[in-house]
């Protein structure tokens, strides 16, 4: 339970920290990479030693944790890009939604029981995510379903990525954070490369606003990343109920937070759609508990 809670309360945190970066002038690339930096020192803290070293080339999940590291940075870009063509509710429903593909994979690569119960919360995820998200004034703006559809199935095949590296490689405490170390370390160098370009080409200017911002990201999304692989890895419940109830829970607390920090608008519409994300929530865990345990 402590793995799901932190996950969820995590990731909440991110996003209230993302609501507050445009009122301080904060640029949000910078900010990313800046954060990833932090991972990476949070990360060798938090295990004693630095581990990305020459015998990392050894590693068998090494190739893994560089493209999910590359699969950071490509699907930020492409949730901001998605959020600039099409808006804000279309990104995060193809983004949110992605959670059907990480269950799909876990039901028919690792066997897991799809009870009916399970199948009905995770499409009662459906309307939740849409009412819980959905901006009023955006309706029909989507300018081309190429975009969300590829935030979707990059989003869905990143969690995906994060099961089948966990169910191959990961078995020990010291090897997950050895992992999510090397991630972020990837994603920071690639980040590193593309903001000196912008940089060099008078694209964009740094600002130590944007790095004091990375660090108050990059602690709290190391342990995001780095419990949500302790979660998969537990007995708690199986990957086909743990992903969508992180994702519905991310979905559910940022709306409260939203309503009571940043005192949006708490609507029938978005109302509802808590009250749907809940029931989801709700049926998953009962569906999850007689489908049994991974």
């Amino acid at each position: 339970m402590f793995y799901l809670l932190a996950v969820i309360l995590l990731n909440t945190l991110l996003y209230a920290f993302f609501k507050v970066f445009p009122k301080y002038k904060v640029d949000t690339f910078q900010a990313i990479v800046a954060n990833y930096w932090t991972c990476v020192a949070t990360g060798s803290i938090f295990l004693g030693y630095f581990p990305v070293n020459g015998g990392s080339i050894s590693e068998p999940w090494l190739p893994w944790a560089m493209l999910m590291g590359a699969g950071f940075i490509s699907i930020f870009n492409l949730v901001g890009y998605c959020t600039r063509i099409d808006g804000i509710t279309t990104a995060t429903i193809a983004n949110k939604l992605s959670l059907v593909i990480p269950v799909l994979f876990s039901v028919f690569l690792y066997s897991e029981h799809l009870t009916s119960i399970k199948l009905l919360g995770i499409l009662l995820a459906f309307p939740a995510v849409y009412l819980t998200t959905r901006v009023k004034g955006e309706e029909g703006k989507m300018q081309s379903l190429f975009w969300p559809a590829l935030l979707f199935l990059g989003s869905g095949l990143l969690d995906t990525l994060v099961k089948f590296v966990e169910q191959a490689y990961l078995d020990t405490q010291q090897v997950q954070a050895e992992y999510t170390i090397h991630v972020f370390s990837t994603a920071a160098i690639i980040g590193t490369v593309l903001v000196s370009f912008l940089a060099v080409t008078k694209k964009t200017r740094l600002h130590p606003r944007n790095i004091i911002a990375g660090i108050l990201l990059g602690i709290p999304n190391f342990f995001s990343i780095y419990y949500l692989i302790r979660l998969l890895n537990s007995d708690y419940m199986q990957s086909s109920a743990a992903i969508p109830i992180s994702n519905i829970g991310v979905v559910i607390a940022s709306s409260i937070s939203a309503i009571l920090i940043f005192k949006e608008s708490a609507n029938r519409q978005r109302i509802v759609g808590l009250l749907l994300a809940i029931m989801a929530i709700l049926l998953i865990s009962l569906g999850d508990i007689y489908g049994g345990s991974n």
